[in-house]
């Protein structure tokens, strides 16, 4: 694995290759989300910018403290400042925390749209991106049964708790591969506008956590209870419950509706949804369907 930029390069670049990829998933995100804002009119809002704040900062937060709580006897978890200083970082708690960090911006702004789908696509690139300083720094996974994947030495795989010599599952590429491939169907989605404003951000959601459920399987995480790591307890919650929302909508028609659902701001600068359907709305606009 290489921690710092200068590993991977074969230079003397202290720079941490997982920090990096971050930051370049974060830069990323945030250029696609500008394109969405400039595209859709909402980034005329000056709440918007509350609104993607509140992302950064919930999603940043919740990163850092995601993991702190590991044991049922408090004593026994690290502190709050140790947590951020040198706690592992949930992608799962920075995707809580973002969502909760949007939704307490826009009740304190007052802004009542719903904003998913201007955040799904940013969203999906970042986690694509991020997900290869993952997989340059951390444990890759389990290993394959495939005799495919990275072979870890023997003082790589002591420091990460791995297992040395054999091919390990890439789990981290399959995140970034499943990205990847999100991030285009979510472009070619919001083209079409087919859907309503938000539901492909819950779709997306939805098809990640039964993915990293079953990904989970191989990563290598520690299992905590009943062959399970910590992340898969958590998606057990999480996925029926978003699997519901997603069956009551259906059953409500929700998804059979040819609507366009962007984001426009209306004559007072407010958003609202856009619920004209893309022949409709591109006649009104005076261009061809």
């Amino acid at each position: 694995m290489y921690p710092t930029l200068g590993d991977l390069l074969g230079t003397d670049l202290p720079i941490g290759t997982h920090e990096f990829f971050v930051a370049l998933g974060v830069l990323a995100a945030l250029a696609v989300l500008g394109v969405r804002l400039w595209r859709t009119g909402a980034g005329r809002d000056e709440r918007m910018l509350y609104i993607v704040a509140g992302a950064l900062v919930g999603g940043a937060v919740f990163m850092r403290l995601g993991t702190w709580l590991q044991d049922t006897d408090l004593r026994q978890n690290a502190t709050l400042v140790e947590q951020w200083l040198y706690g592992n970082r949930s992608i799962l708690g920075g995707l809580v925390g973002a969502w909760l960090g949007v939704h307490l911006a826009k009740r304190l702004s007052g802004y009542r749209t719903r904003t998913g789908d201007l955040f799904v696509p940013a969203v999906a690139l970042g986690m694509a991106v991020g997900r290869w300083g993952c997989h340059l720094t951390e444990l890759p996974g389990t290993p394959s049964r495939l005799g495919l994947g990275p072979v870890l030495d023997s003082a790589t795989a002591e420091r990460l708790g791995g297992i040395a010599g054999v091919p390990l599952h890439p789990s981290l590429l399959y995140e970034a591969a499943f990205h990847t491939v999100a991030f285009a169907v979510i472009c070619w989605s919001l083209s079409r506008r087919r859907l309503p404003q938000g539901e492909t951000f819950v779709l997306y959601i939805a098809s990640y956590a039964v993915f990293r459920l079953l990904v989970e399987f191989v990563r290598g995480n520690e299992v905590v209870w009943m062959g399970l790591s910590r992340p898969q307890l958590f998606l057990l919650v999480l996925v029926p419950l978003v699997l519901a929302r997603i069956a009551w909508q259906a059953r409500r028609g929700v998804y059979s509706r040819q609507e366009a659902g962007n984001v426009v701001l209306d004559q007072n600068g407010a958003g609202r949804t856009d619920e004209r359907s893309p022949v409709r709305a591109s006649t009104a606009e005076g261009t061809a369907p």
